[in-house]
């Protein structure tokens, strides 16, 4: 008798291998996607605490468009979504809708973050 393994062990094995690769990259995309949902959460916690504790108690209103221009005080990589996308780009993964406004100044604002493995990050002015 030889020894050595059958070609149906061999395949067991194969097949087994096969699958707990699928399971390890199917993990790793759900972790890489929880990942870039808590960089979009915070993004917007970013723009929401800029825009409350930084232009609205210096200006008493909020801005009609929000970009690294007018809210300094954060840092200007948060602006681009996970997908190099900028806020305020139609197809971006963030946006900002200022609501009651009048020449500019506005009364309130709905700050959203489009996440992938959950429903959508919202904030809205708290003033």
């Amino acid at each position: 008798m030889k020894k050595g393994f059958t070609i149906l062990e061999i395949s067991i094995v194969g097949v087994f291998a096969t699958l707990l690769l699928i399971l390890f990259f199917v993990q790793k995309a759900n972790l890489d996607a929880m990942k870039r949902d808590e960089n979009r959460k915070t993004a917007i916690n970013a723009m929401y605490y800029a825009l409350e504790e930084s232009f609205y108690k210096e200006h008493k209103y909020y801005p009609e468009t929000i970009s690294e221009e007018n809210i300094k005080v954060i840092d200007p990589a948060l602006w681009t979504d996970p997908n190099g996308i900028n806020l305020g780009d139609p197809i971006s993964d963030y946006s900002y809708t200022p609501a009651n406004c009048d020449n500019g100044h506005c009364k309130e604002y709905t700050l959203k973050a489009t996440l992938e493995k959950e429903d959508a990050y919202i904030k809205y002015n708290r003033n």
